[in-house]
């Protein structure tokens, strides 16, 4: 009986389901053999994916005898068995000691935590290099006469770093894949040690020197055959003689080396393409672009393009949030309607909107490539722990790693929702208490009042703290095994808790953690290769390492929605298929940058130029755009400006408006109808189903009295803005301090007033001398800014400040005690309102006595202190203060008369600042004060919000409570009882 007939070149158009038709076409070939022939076949497939799809294609046609299936990937010969492999991580970790030693000799060239990443690239060429079977010598011959110093010396390092690598055993996974393939060309044109049967190549498209050259010899061989996917038939000959010449950025590029030395490719089967007519369009709106003049000549002859581009919608979305709603709307339409929907999503970001989105149906798609080992729960909270090295703790990454679901997960003394609990009333306390950076003293002292479990608990992590104080502290390179141990030994600690062990805590549990423990693993195992990191290095290693690695979580996901890279878009088939982010920088996506050779480099060695990438891209981009149903999307803005249309939509679009003879404007409006239906859709999920009236300003006026006591320093809040008032005094409300506390005008101001006080409270002499007081400010000074301020900049900074100021503020300081000494130091005062039941407080920075009875009032201003005009109008605080001191508010003094009101400015030059003062002014300002309490206090006026504010660039702690931007300040405010006024 025949032989099946399997010689040569063949191809499947784009569009077609290749795996479907793959196996149609082979089972076809097959027909009269008997059953034991199949099994006689070998089939190399392009990926893992392809293998699973073509077995999938086989089962579905019944019980058979399948083929030999084997990924194009792992070729071998008999001469290679046996023969040691090296370890791509070790390879990695080998150049990156070469890039480290580079770095430390040229600091200039790139950032010490650019080591992965370089190391990485480094191999990438390395194996580029191998994969088209170029020596060392490719690089001998380059010349860097015109090139910039820079390419000169990373040319130097890179012949040296090559001879390393690529000379001498162990050989590297690609070098042994040109080697395997090498020499199989080299026997089977001898006639030795040919295939015992059939072999065919399916789904590749030869984009590697070393599979191009195996699928050749395959095509020569009596029973062999090459299957090429996405081959495109209707592009003419000519074209094809111009990709020979250049163009890697065509679609059709990487097949035009074949069709040279095979010839042009016979169709695997003759079932043609969903929308053939779509194919001839798409053919030549990509056209390369020295023959684009062809779409004046071709076009035309094109047929109508309103049916073929029926399947096709075209979404514009406003934004990347709309574009991800209107997928997730297109995705669970389809799930609704039991059909196939595919995403193919290049833009990682897009993918996780997405996700976001199907999330409020509860629909979770199957994603083909999975989420990478960086983004599970597991690796941020590996990577969490590594960035505690070579920095200060401050509170948020302590909060974060303490509320992590992978923390005290094996303790049998804490229960898990107690640690949450816990973790919870830390926050507040160091929200409101500090320290900036927490350490095993600060938790030891909350401990103290608690109950049980917060003692287990604080000791526990106090412990965990006193560990981290010298890894945050040392920041100087160190071998990698000593950075994994500390890593490890850190993470289990941290995931075991009080009394716990890692191997009860949830670290290394599920398919996340079992992968990465075994990526550590192999990272600990080939260790002693790499470099010496420092903390920085080493984190940007371990994410490199990390993100290589893909967690594919089984179960839950819905069988009819799927989310797939640009790699798999070739064997997608049936169904709705959306293809996302179709946009410069998003589809196709930049080409990463080459910081070991330039483009002309590149060439003169003989490597594949970085467009190739971009041509791949676009033969995914046009095998998809053949199938029936097409989604296109794209935002017009991103997060910085406007985006521009991938330079494939940007094609199909503008040959399509150039063709009104063939209907081109008119079919294009129509993809933009469709996709501006399904943007509709998606705007009316998100809108509310009644219209909703902004708020308007608010001006509440709550039951009487509504306080009955008021600071000094609060008096100017109720002048500008009342509503702050009632909502700090009336309804007891706080803003929350931050989690990262920042050495801001606030710290500032407090730090800077401690400094003056600790002047004060050593109570100088008034004839101490200016020398002596000046050293005792300064040595102050470095105390408590060592106290209390723990960043270095801010310090320094500070520090300067002070040093400018005190000779001034030393000068007046002795003039002022000169004339009478500190009497009233932050110490609190009161006055009661007669007949009002309220009282006014105060907690003066400073006030004098004076030599003569009377007193001076003074307040410490790190900023620019109030003008008398801003006295007069609103910031009342030393006039008042003045009136409470006449009036006897004060124990230490008694009923006073005051000489004067001043400001001591701990900025500028240090100046003292006097202010305009008379009784009479002062007994005008009370009046008025007494007023004002009254109607408040009276319900006569309402609380209105930021009644007359002095500036509106900034957000005071209440603007988001009063709904402040939903109305604006020339609105009226809505004036009302709130509360029960009995």
């Amino acid at each position: 009986m025949a032989e099946p007939v399997f010689r040569g070149l063949y191809a499947l158009p784009p569009g077609v389901d290749f795996a479907h038709e793959f196996v149609a076409g082979f089972l076809d070939r097959m027909k009269g053999q008997p059953p034991e022939a199949m099994a006689r076949v070998t089939i190399y497939a392009n990926a893992s994916r392809t293998l699973s799809e073509l077995k999938c294609g086989f089962d579905r046609r019944g019980p058979l005898l399948l083929p030999r299936l084997l990924p194009v990937t792992n070729l071998d010969t008999p001469a290679l068995l046996g023969q040691p492999t090296s370890a791509p991580l070790a390879r990695r970790l080998q150049l990156a000691r070469l890039v480290a030693r580079l770095l430390d000799a040229r600091r200039d060239l790139a950032a010490g935590h650019s080591i992965a990443f370089l190391a990485r690239s480094l191999a990438t060429l390395m194996h580029e290099m191998q994969t088209e079977g170029l020596t060392p010598e490719a690089l001998e011959g380059i010349d860097t006469g015109d090139h910039a110093r820079h390419w000169q010396n990373a040319l130097a390092f890179l012949r040296i770093a090559a001879r390393f690598h690529l000379d001498g055993p162990p050989v590297d996974r690609p070098a042994r894949q040109r080697l395997a393939a090498e020499t199989l060309v080299q026997d089977w044109a001898q006639g030795i040690n040919l295939p015992p049967g059939p072999v065919i190549v399916a789904g590749s498209t030869g984009s590697h020197g070393a599979t191009r050259l195996f699928m050749e010899a395959v095509a020569a061989l009596p029973e062999g055959a090459v299957i090429l996917p996405g081959f495109d038939f209707d592009q003419p000959l000519p074209v094809w003689e111009s990709l020979e010449r250049g163009a890697e950025d065509h679609p059709q590029s990487r097949f035009a080396p074949l069709v040279r030395a095979l010839g042009r490719p016979a169709r695997w089967t003759d079932t043609p393409p969903p929308v053939p007519d779509r194919n001839r369009l798409l053919s030549l709106a990509l056209r390369p672009a020295p023959v684009t003049d062809q779409w004046i000549a071709e076009g035309p002859r094109l047929p109508d393009l309103i049916a073929p581009t029926q399947g096709l919608t075209l979404i514009e979305a406003d934004q990347p949030g709309s574009e991800a709603e209107v997928i997730a709307l297109i995705l669970r339409d389809a799930a609704e309607r039991e059909a196939r929907a595919t995403l193919i999503a290049a833009d990682g970001n897009l993918i996780r909107r997405v996700n976001a989105a199907l999330d409020r149906w509860h629909l979770r798609p199957d994603e083909g490539a999975g989420q990478p080992l960086s983004l599970t729960a597991h690796g941020l909270f590996l990577r969490q722990i590594a960035a505690l090295f070579g920095q200060a703790l401050a509170i948020d990454r302590l909060l974060i790693l303490l509320k992590h679901p992978m923390t005290v997960t094996g303790s049998p003394l804490l229960a898990l929702n107690d640690a949450r609990r816990l973790a919870r009333d830390l926050e507040l306390h160091l929200r409101r208490n500090g320290p900036a950076f927490p350490d095993g003293d600060c938790l030891r002292t909350w401990a103290t009042r608690g109950d049980p479990a917060r003692k287990i608990w604080a000791e526990w992590l106090a412990d965990l703290l006193d560990r981290i104080t010298p890894l945050a502290r040392d920041r100087a390179p160190r071998p990698l095994p000593d950075r994994l141990h500390d890593l490890i030994a850190l993470a289990e600690s941290w995931a075991a808790g009080p009394g716990g062990s890692a191997a009860a805590s949830k670290l290394w549990e599920d398919k996340a953690g079992t992968l990465l423990r075994t990526t550590i693993d192999h990272l600990a195992e080939h260790a002693a290769e790499g470099p010496s990191l420092g903390p920085t290095e080493f984190c940007s290693l371990l994410l490199d390492e990390m993100r290589q690695q893909s967690v594919r979580i089984e179960g839950g996901a819905h069988h009819l929605i799927h989310i797939r890279g640009p790699r798999e878009a070739r064997i997608v088939g049936e169904g709705t298929v959306i293809l996302s982010g179709l946009n410069e920088g998003g589809w196709p996506q930049p080409l990463a940058p080459d910081p070991w050779l330039s483009r002309q480099m590149r060439a003169a060695a003989g490597l594949p130029l970085p467009e190739t990438l971009i041509g791949l891209a676009a033969h995914d981009f046009q095998q998809v755009m053949g199938l029936d149903q097409v989604v296109l999307t794209r935002a017009r803005r991103d997060a910085e400006a406007e985006t521009i249309p991938s330079r494939w939509l940007n094609r199909l679009t503008n040959l399509m408006t150039g063709l009104p003879e063939r209907n081109g404007p008119q079919a294009l409006a129509a993809m933009r109808a469709r996709g501006n239906a399904w943007l509709a859709r998606a705007a009316a999920l998100s809108r509310p189903p009644v219209a909703v009236r902004p708020a308007a300003r608010p001006s509440p006026i709550p039951p009487v009295p509504p306080f009955r006591e008021l600071p000094v320093t609060d008096v100017s809040l109720l002048i500008r803005d009342p509503y702050a008032v009632y909502a700090k005094r009336v309804l007891g409300l706080r803003p929350l301090p931050s989690l990262r506390p920042e050495p801001d005008a606030s710290l500032r101001g407090q730090t800077l007033h401690a400094i003056v006080e600790a002047l004060v409270a050593s109570k100088p002499a008034p004839d101490t001398p200016p020398a002596v007081l000046k050293a005792r400010f300064l040595r102050l000074t470095a105390e408590i800014l060592l106290r209390d301020v723990p960043w270095p900049a801010a310090r320094a900074f500070w520090a300067a400040r002070m040093e400018k100021i005190a000779d001034r503020l030393v000068a007046d300081e002795l003039a002022r005690l000169a004339q009478g000494r500190p009497v009233v130091v932050e110490k609190r005062g009161r006055v009661a309102l007669s007949g009002m039941d309220f009282v006014l407080t105060a907690r003066p920075d400073r006030i004098d006595l004076l030599h003569d009875g009377s007193v001076m009032i003074y307040d410490y201003k790190s900023g620019k202190p109030p003008s008398d005009k801003q006295i007069a109008t609103f910031d009342k605080q030393l006039i008042l203060e003045a009136a409470m001191v006449r009036r006897g508010g004060f124990d230490a003094l008694g009923p006073a008369d005051v000489a004067g009101i001043s400001y001591i400015q701990l900025g500028g030059e240090g100046e003292t600042h006097p202010r305009s003062y008379s009784p009479q002014l002062e007994a005008e300002n009370w009046d008025g004060f007494l007023r004002l309490v009254a109607a408040y206090l009276g319900g006569e006026i309402g609380f209105t919000a930021m009644r007359a504010p002095e500036q509106t660039s900034y957000a005071g702690d209440y603007d988001h409570l009063a709904r402040y931007g939903e109305w604006s300040l020339a609105d009226a405010p809505r004036v009302e009882r709130v509360g029960d006024h009995g």
